[in-house]
């Protein structure tokens, strides 16, 4: 794809748009990991994921599609080495009656509504092993199966252990769990913690009240401590040195009274920062308006809110039409681009934003680009715009930053702030 073909953005600062790929017809991104020249792509609506050689980012080539098992989707994963995990789990949007519409699906306690259904166990729960030593030829080596609903994400970077979130039987929603990789063909759950009142099986009944979801997004894990994002339920520091028995810093919860939904952790340890998003999860702000939070953590039992991110304000984004709103971060991952000033996020309906936190009293917006609405709709939910909503930000050790959309494909950015 030549420069002029490339969909002009409808917004961009100190950032340009050098490459784009439909992914091979399959518009429809979610997580995505950049690992030796490839990018690895889970779909939240195609089901399975794709790899894409970006070795050129200028002409991007979809080489690789892995179908999701029946009933089942592959949103998120990870690659370290020579190692890719992929994430198994019911495809919740398949069920239409139950979850077209998206209060329900972030509004109530997804094992509960399932369970409520009485659905046949028809789906793979769990995770994947794949050997991506040849990187556009993944080799299945182990498999993880779990009863429940499956795992939503894992956090991976090498060394023994993996970190998910997973709906378990017995729970009313996504869990905190540790996976012991020590033998990649066959992966075990060694450990388990969540919040008191998420035990169904164990009598435990929540006392957050109705139209509320806790429920673990995911965690990152620096040494020997996860950070983890509750959607609902807020943040929580947990100490993992026995794996099997994870152990609780702190749980800090802002909702109310905003309006919940926290979603990506990124910690910060050498300047004793987090930062946390929490995302938006209605239209036009209808769930209120969401922040990044940016958190001192010196004091990991008493962590600090001591700013928020700068809202994008060039356009009025809260009428555009989807979600407004913070969504996520990118990690900081061994191999990628690392800074503890410099912080990339997805905004969704308001594109890819880049902020300078030196001065963490006083964040400042550095870069911007709004990617171009989705030439065509892969999102199956009815009535869904058709507008950007950009979904995870991926930025490479030379700085390239690579974003996927819920429709508009991958794009490939270079920030020039």
């Amino acid at each position: 794809m030549t420069s002029s073909d490339l969909p002009a953005p409808d917004h961009a600062r100190n950032m340009k748009l050098i490459g784009h790929s439909d992914i091979g017809g399959r518009g429809d991104g979610l997580q995505l990991m950049v690992h030796r020249g490839y990018a690895y792509i889970g779909h939240p609506w195609s089901r399975g994921f794709s790899i894409v050689d970006v070795r050129d980012p200028r002409h991007p080539r979809t080489v690789t599609y892995v179908e999701a098992p029946a009933n089942s989707w592959n949103i998120h994963l990870q690659t370290h080495d020579d190692l890719l995990l992929v994430v198994n789990a019911l495809d919740l949007f398949a069920d239409v009656e139950t979850f077209a519409g998206e209060k329900a699906y972030y509004t109530q306690q997804v094992g509960d509504t399932v369970a409520a259904r009485k659905r046949e166990r028809a789906w793979t729960a769990g995770m994947t092993v794949f050997d991506i030593s040849t990187p556009d030829r993944p080799r299945k080596i182990g498999q993880l199966d779990v009863e429940g609903i499956g795992f939503h994400r894992i956090w991976y970077v090498g060394g023994r252990y993996a970190y998910a979130s997973a709906l378990l039987d017995g729970f009313s929603d996504y869990i905190f769990v540790t996976i012991d990789l020590a033998d990649p063909t066959q992966p075990v759950l060694v450990g388990r913690w969540w919040l008191p009142g998420m035990n169904r099986a164990a009598g435990e009944q929540p006392t957050w009240g109705e139209g509320k979801r806790y429920a673990l997004h995911h965690a990152l894990v620096h040494g020997d401590t996860a950070y983890a994002c509750w959607r609902d339920g807020g943040l929580t520091l947990i100490d993992i040195k026995d794996h099997a028995a994870p152990r609780l810093i702190r749980h800090h919860n802002w909702c109310p009274p905003y309006g919940g939904g926290t979603h990506s952790p990124l910690p910060l340890p050498g300047r004793g920062l987090l930062v946390v998003a929490d995302e938006a999860v209605l239209d036009q702000e209808e769930d209120g308006r969401k922040h990044t939070w940016i958190f001192d953590i010196r004091v990991p039992e008493n962590p600090i809110s001591i700013s928020t991110l700068p809202i994008p304000g060039e356009a009025d984004y809260a009428r555009k039409g989807g979600h407004f709103g913070p969504h996520n971060l990118h990690e900081n991952r061994p191999g990628s681009f690392v800074s503890e000033t410099l912080i990339f996020a997805t905004w969704q309906n308001a594109g890819i934003r880049a902020f300078d936190i030196s001065d963490p009293f006083r964040p400042v917006e550095t870069g911007a680009l709004v990617p171009a609405a989705p030439r065509s709709m892969t999102d199956r939910r009815p009535g869904r715009p058709k507008v950007i909503q950009s979904a995870d930000v991926f930025v490479d050790a030379v700085g390239l930053i690579y974003a996927t959309d819920y429709n508009a494909g991958l794009e490939i950015i270079e920030y020039v702030g």
